[in-house]
C-alpha cells in the first residue's frame, strides 16, 4: 500500500515538494552558518519525495549521540522557518482533506509539516521501526523513572 500511495504522491506533488526543499538546502550551504539547516532540508527532501511509510525520529532513539546545540539551532529553526513551513504544511493537508480521494495526500502533509516543524536531531526511519524505538525508548525512560 505504502508504494502505491508513494508512487501516486510522487507523481501528483512529491517530486515538486522535493526539489523546492533541496533547491531550499543547496541555498543554506551558501553560508557556514547555514550547513545545519542545509541538511536539515534534505532530510525533510528525502521525506517529501516519499513519505508513506516513513516516519522521522529523534536520532537517540535510534541509538544516536545528540549533538550539541541541536535544541537551540531548532529554536532558530523554528523561528524563522519551521512555524510557516508547519503551518502552510497543514493548511495544504486540511485542503487535501476535503475531498475523499485527498485524505492520502493530507496525512502526508500532515506529516511533513511535523517534519518541518524542528528537523534537526532527526532521522528517517520506516513506521515500524519508529513504533519499535519509541516503544523501547518510553520503556527506558520508565524504568529509569521508577529506578530512582
Amino acid at each position: 500500500m505504502s508504494f502505491a500511495l508513494n508512487l501516486l504522491w510522487f507523481v501528483f506533488l512529491g517530486f515538486t515538494l522535493g526539489i523546492y526543499w533541496c533547491i531550499a538546502g543547496v541555498l543554506c550551504f551558501a553560508t557556514i552558518i547555514g550547513i545545519p539547516f542545509g541538511f536539515a532540508c534534505f532530510r525533510i527532501a528525502g521525506f517529501a519525495f516519499l513519505p508513506f511509510g516513513k516516519d522521522l525520529v529523534p536520532a537517540e532513539m535510534m541509538g544516536g549521540k545528540r549533538i550539541l546545540g541541536t535544541g537551540l539551532m531548532n529554536f532558530v529553526w523554528c523561528v524563522f522557518f519551521g512555524w510557516w513551513l508547519a503551518v502552510s504544511a497543514a493548511v495544504i493537508g486540511l485542503w487535501y482533506c476535503l475531498t475523499i480521494i485527498g485524505i492520502p495526500c493530507g496525512v502526508a502533509c500532515f506529516n511533513i509539516s511535523k517534519a518541518s516543524f524542528a528537523p534537526l536531531g532527526k532521522v528517517t526511519v520506516s513506521k515500524d521501526m519508529a513504533k519499535t524505538a519509541r516503544e523501547r525508548w518510553n520503556k527506558e525512560k520508565l524504568d529509569k523513572a521508577f529506578a530512582k
